[in-house]
């Protein structure tokens, strides 16, 4: 998987997160905090080999709008 550098948190630490790639695989990757609190993990239902990650908001500004 090559990933592409999109955009970085405006908001986070020289070291922080989050941060959003656009892989050749016509896919996204999203690197953001992880989420432990076992209420959300359980409602997501979440399956093996999966994990979730949060974003704030102003990290939308980095996906593009399609109609799709």
């Amino acid at each position: 998987m090559k990933l592409t550098f999109v955009g970085k948190d405006p908001n986070s630490n020289p070291s922080g997160s989050p941060t959003v790639y656009k892989t050749d695989r016509d896919t996204w990757v999203v690197q953001g905090w992880v989420i432990t609190d076992p209420e959300a993990l359980a409602e997501m239902g979440i399956p093996e080999g999966e994990s979730a990650v949060e974003i704030p908001d102003r990290m939308l500004q980095f996906f593009p709008q399609t109609g799709a």
